[in-house]
C-alpha cells in the first residue's frame, strides 16, 4: 500500500496561511533538502484546488525559464498531478488531473494501487483535515517557523475530538525552524493530575 504524506509551512501559533508572506526569511539549504525528501522524491501529487492554481501559475514558467530552481520544477512538472476539486479542471500544467468520484473513496483506490511510492501533498489544508479525520493520510511533516504570525487559516479548526499524533522525528535547523514528522496515534489513556504528580520533582512535591 502507497503512503501518504503532507508537508507544511506553519507558525508557532498554528496559522498555515500564505506562507510565503512570512516564511522566505527562514528559507535555508536545510529547508531545502526537507522540501526535497517531501517533494522532490515522489512521482505523485495530491493537491487541493487553490494549491494546485497557485503552483500551477508558477511552476511552469520557472521550469521554462531555466533558473536555478528549474530543475525542481522540472520535478514537479513530471510529476503526475491529481487535483481534488468540485471545479472543472482545464489544466494547463502536464501531467495533471481531476480526482474523480468521492475524496475518501479515489484516496483509498489511490493508495491501494500497487508501488511502494509516497504520494505528497504539499499545502491543502482542508484536504490534509479531511485525510487525516479519515486515517487516510500516513505523515504529517509540520516545517514550524518561530514566529506568531497571528492571524489567517490555522492547521486544526476548533472541532469535538482532539487529534492525537505520535512523533517519528524531529530536527532543529539552524534558523530555529523545527522539522517535524508525525504519524496518527491512537487517542491518549485517560490521565488527571493525581496520575500527573507523581512525576514532579520532589522538591515541588513538598513545597
Amino acid at each position: 500500500m502507497r503512503k501518504i504524506v503532507s508537508q507544511l509551512f506553519i507558525s508557532l501559533d498554528g496559522v498555515v496561511e500564505d506562507p510565503h508572506t512570512w516564511h522566505f526569511p527562514y528559507f535555508n539549504d536545510e529547508m531545502g533538502i526537507a522540501v526535497d525528501g517531501v517533494l522532490g522524491r515522489v512521482d505523485t501529487l495530491l493537491l487541493g484546488r487553490r494549491t494546485y492554481d497557485s503552483f500551477a501559475g508558477a511552476w511552469p514558467e520557472r521550469e521554462a525559464a531555466g533558473g536555478e530552481d528549474a530543475p525542481f520544477a522540472k520535478v514537479l512538472g513530471d510529476a503526475r498531478k491529481i487535483v481534488a476539486s468540485h471545479r472543472p479542471l482545464a489544466p494547463t500544467w502536464r501531467n495533471s488531473e481531476l480526482l474523480q468520484g468521492d475524496l475518501l473513496d479515489a484516496v483509498t483506490t489511490l493508495k491501494n494501487e500497487p508501488g511502494e511510492s509516497r504520494i505528497a501533498i504539499s499545502g491543502s489544508v482542508s484536504l490534509v483535515r479531511q485525510l487525516l479525520a479519515a486515517g487516510l493520510l500516513d505523515e504529517l511533516n509540520l516545517l514550524v517557523h518561530p514566529i506568531a504570525v497571528r492571524k489567517g487559516l490555522r492547521l486544526f479548526d476548533e472541532a469535538e475530538t482532539p487529534t492525537p499524533l505520535t512523533l517519528l522525528s524531529a530536527e532543529t535547523f539552524a534558523t530555529g525552524v523545527l522539522n517535524l514528522m508525525y504519524a496518527p496515534a491512537a487517542p491518549a489513556a485517560e490521565a488527571g493530575y493525581d496520575d500527573a504528580k507523581g512525576h514532579l520533582p520532589r522538591s515541588a512535591q513538598e513545597d
